[in-house]
This record gives C-alpha cells, structure tokens and sequence, in this order.
C-alpha cells in the first residue's frame, strides 16, 4: 500500500460518523448492510450517511453492490488489512509486540475470520 493510499485511508476514518459506519460494516461481515440498516445501527440519517459512505468508498475502505433495490456496503478487508499491514510493518523494531509465542502477524481477517 502506497504513502498516498494510507494517508486517504486515515483521513477518511478521521471522522466519527465514518469511522462508526466502517466498524458497523466490519462487525457485519461479508454479509454487509444496506444504507438504511446501517444507517439505523450507529444512528445518524440516511441522507448524512451517504456523504460519508462515498469518503469511506473514495478512500477504497468500502464496497458496494446493488442487491435488488437496495445497495449493499462491505467493508473493503483487504484494503483494511493492507492499511494495518502498512501501519505495523516495522514493528517493535521486529521483535514481537505481545508475549505470543509466535511472532508471526495475524491480520483482522485471521482474527475475526473474516
């Protein structure tokens, strides 16, 4: 993932109504939500939340995909995963963050089974 690409990714989750909209659609799955639901989950209205879907989808954090009448948002995991793999890649100077055992990374979608 390139400088340019993490610093978009940031400043698109540096706000408090996308940042609880991309948890929600992380938290959903592969299964995802449609505006509405979403909408319902972290409270904020429909028409808000469309502004800040379209920054989460610029930033390639989410996807979309028409489902009927209804679209339906993902949240991007490889996107994210590349957003946390470029965000831990030199860390703790490469000794292992935690008493694990291993020190082998484990992205979010390892950890969640995403």
């Amino acid at each position: 993932m390139e400088k340019q690409d993490v610093v978009q990714a940031l400043a698109a989750l540096a706000h408090p109504v996308r940042l609880e909209a991309f948890r929600a659609l992380v938290i959903a799955g592969h299964d995802g939500l449609a505006q509405k639901a979403l909408a319902e989950v972290i409270g904020v209205g429909p028409t808000n939340l469309a502004f800040h879907l379209k920054e989460l989808a610029t930033a390639g954090l989410v996807t979309q995909a028409q489902a009927g009448r209804f679209v339906i948002y993902r949240a991007a995991f490889e996107r994210m995963n590349g957003l946390l793999a470029f965000l831990t890649q030199n860390c703790c100077q490469g000794l292992p963050a935690s008493p694990r055992e291993s020190a082998e990374p484990v992205t979010v979608s390892e950890a969640c089974g995403c």
